[in-house]
């Protein structure tokens, strides 16, 4: 298993001028963190100043969404080639705030991650259930159907899972970790079952990851990281929790 992956998800947060101020503060407190993949996603307007700032560093830059097409008349969207152009690494798709919000399904998730990969970007799958379907004993099956059909006809080489209860995204209520490490090992279950590479994916939880709950997630076995929303916008925090899962590999 490759090594944890810690990645900050700061959704529609940060100034340029707030992202510069961040990494500067940032980098002096995870210099030592050799064990931890780190992975910091900020708003389309700063991932230049971003790109800039993290050059020579370990710390890897990604993007919170790509379309599926590599250009054209699709006004607001952003093409895999403008994120390599600033050196993204990785982008995030999925999340439950693109499905929501933005009525994505998984016919489209997947588009995007046929062509994220294409283009040679790693991904991070964000897939997870509501509190409705978890009380109604569905997380499996609703987890299942978002596995196959976002990943239906692609090869796991570059991708990475992340596991995000939808009723534990910035509620303040956290999956215990018994909770997380059962999800996940049904994820690795159908990964093993379904593709090749199924043990070289990093299998990330996120949902209200805190400073004071990573080591007790990080000690589950089939925990291989986290995505971090708003615990990783502020330095200090985020450093913590990198600090917290360190060695874990």
């Amino acid at each position: 298993m490759p090594k944890p992956l810690i990645a900050a998800n700061w959704k529609m947060n940060k100034t340029i001028e707030e992202t510069g101020d961040f990494i500067s503060s940032f980098f002096s407190m995870v210099k030592d963190a050799a064990d931890v993949d780190i992975l910091i996603a900020p708003p389309f307007t700063s991932l230049s100043v971003a790109s800039r700032l993290l050059k020579g560093t370990d710390i890897e830059l990604g993007a919170q969404n790509v379309f599926y097409e590599e250009k054209g008349a699709f006004t607001g969207e952003v093409s895999p080639a403008m994120l390599l152009s600033v050196n993204c690494s990785h982008v995030i798709i999925g999340h439950s705030e693109r499905r929501q919000y933005f009525s994505e399904t998984d016919e489209i998730v997947n588009k995007k991650i046929k062509t994220a990969r294409k283009n040679n970007l790693n991904v991070i799958l964000c897939i997870g259930e509501s509190l409705k379907e978890r009380e109604d004993n569905k997380t499996f099956e609703v987890l299942e159907k978002q596995l196959s059909g976002s990943l239906k006809d692609v090869q796991m080489e570059g991708i990475d899972i992340a596991y995000e209860p939808i009723w534990a995204i910035g509620t303040g209520k956290t999956a215990t970790p018994g909770q997380a490490n059962e999800a996940h090992k049904f994820i690795r279950g159908w990964l093993r079952k379904n593709r090749e590479g199924a043990e070289g994916v990093r299998i990330l939880y996120g949902g209200s990851v805190t400073p004071e709950n990573i080591e007790s997630l990080m000690a589950e076995p089939e925990v291989n990281g986290a995505l971090v929303g708003g615990a990783s916008l502020k330095p200090d925090s985020f450093a913590k929790i990198v600090k917290g899962a360190k060695g874990r590999i």
